[in-house]
């Protein structure tokens, strides 16, 4: 058998943890696939893990000489940008190969780093850092090569979907789903960068910019958070023929591309509504093949770990490309020029004509109606009494929408805050 795939691995966390135990215990069938054993050869942590079997690997706390030893190939778990990215660059400054599950680093440097990988002539892995343990970057990138892609949308953040969920099946209000996720280890003390929807902007920037061969400006990625839904949209939106999801979705135009991450309603009738809990869900829509949906574990120690060693399999074999630096970048379009359907819920006064007042003004921006739920039964007890009045509409533009929102929120007989979703247009 040829000689072994030597691995430097950096971070002991919850996947590098896994790392280590799968590249040990499936160590005989992971040899046979690869052509070759793969074998730990050095690790460099901050902390120790006392509790992990190393084997015959060396260990030390100073990332920054883990390129320089007897290693083939740097895999970097240690999250963040700065620290990650420096380790990165000196990885493939010493002519190391980079496996990454880091979706910052490349959401916000991938660019330069696949520049300086193909000048190098290095392979660089990343498959463990979008979805999980979905193969979705080599789907894209192998099993979709022939396919024009001009459509990415998903579920890629298995924590807010939990959430979701959540609410949508024991009618918890998010405040209470949130504190049960975080209970069960589905989502961190401080779970800002999910419920923000930043890290499923950070795997979109990722896939979008493979899906459509081109630099992606992530700051430019349109984002919004789950942390105002409301129970009642929930329940509403099903009463109309929908569920509630935060979608990552992307699409390719002639003058750049439309990225935006943001609570949708999707028709419980196709499957992305179907997708519950921590599961995660990509749909991608090539010209050829028309559109594929990938569905599996979107995070965990083993689930990403098995990413993680594809990938090492994958260079083993000599079949990890070297990538392509981006010959060009599409401009981010946000939300911009976006026309869908919207779900409004607004907080009115419970007196006569106030609906005819907020008709009126969907009138006269040209907005048409498809639906509408008032019941009197919503009158709140607890405040000045008011009703919803649910008003799904047909497509209209997002500047349209806005300007209307803003004149019904000036309405006398309407008060608070009104709520609006998009429909997810897939």
């Amino acid at each position: 058998m040829a000689n072994a795939l030597r691995v430097g691995l950096a971070g002991l966390g919850t996947v590098g943890g896994s790392v280590v135990r799968l590249l040990a215990e499936n160590a005989a069938l992971i040899a046979a696939r690869a052509g070759r054993p793969i074998e730990l050869a050095r690790v460099a942590s901050r902390t120790p893990k006392a509790e992990l079997d190393l084997g015959a690997a060396s260990f030390s706390t100073d990332l920054a000489s883990l390129p320089h030893g007897p290693v083939d190939v740097v895999v970097e778990l240690i999250g963040g940008v700065e620290d990650a990215g420096a380790l990165v660059e000196a990885s493939l400054g010493a002519g190391r190969a980079v496996v990454t599950a880091n979706k910052a680093l490349l959401a916000e440097r991938g660019e330069a780093l696949f520049a300086l990988a193909h000048a190098q002539g290095l392979p660089v892995g990343y498959e463990a850092s979008v979805a999980g343990g979905i193969p979705i970057v080599e789907a894209l990138r192998g099993g979709l090569a022939a396919n024009r892609l001009d459509a990415l949308a998903g579920i890629v953040n298995g924590t807010s979907n939990h959430i979701l969920t959540a609410m949508e099946n024991d009618g918890q209000d998010f405040a209470a789903a949130l504190a049960e996720a975080q209970r069960l280890g589905y989502a961190e003390a401080d779970p800002t960068f999910d419920v923000e929807g930043v890290d499923a902007a950070q795997k979109l920037a990722v896939l979008a910019a493979l899906a459509f061969e081109s630099g992606i400006d992530f700051a430019g990625v349109h984002v919004e958070g789950i942390a105002a839904i409301d129970i009642e949209d929930i329940r509403y939106a099903r009463e109309l023929g929908f569920v509630v999801k935060h979608l990552a979705m992307a699409r390719r135009h002639a003058d750049g591309v439309a990225a935006r991450v943001h609570l949708a309603l999707v028709p419980e009738r196709v499957l992305l509504a179907k997708v519950s809990g921590v599961t995660n869900a990509i749909l991608a829509n090539g010209d050829a093949v028309g559109s594929t949906v990938h569905i599996g574990p979107g995070a965990g120690g083993m689930a990403t770990a098995s990413a993680v060693v594809a990938d090492l399999v994958a260079l083993a074999r000599g079949h990890l490309p070297v990538p392509r630096p981006a010959t060009r970048r599409l401009p981010a379009l946000g939300v911009r020029g976006l026309v869908c359907p919207h779900y409004l819920k607004i907080p009115a006064i419970d007196q006569p004509g106030v609906f005819a007042e907020v008709a009126e003004v969907l009138s006269r921006h040209a907005i048409s109606i498809e639906a509408v739920i008032q019941r009197p039964q919503a009158i709140r007890p607890d405040a000045e009494p008011w009703v919803p009045i649910v008003i799904l509409t047909n497509d209209v533009a997002e500047t349209v929408v806005e300007a209307a929102v803003a004149e019904l929120g000036g309405l006398g007989g309407v008060t608070g805050t009104i709520t609006r979703i998009r429909v997810a247009d897939l």
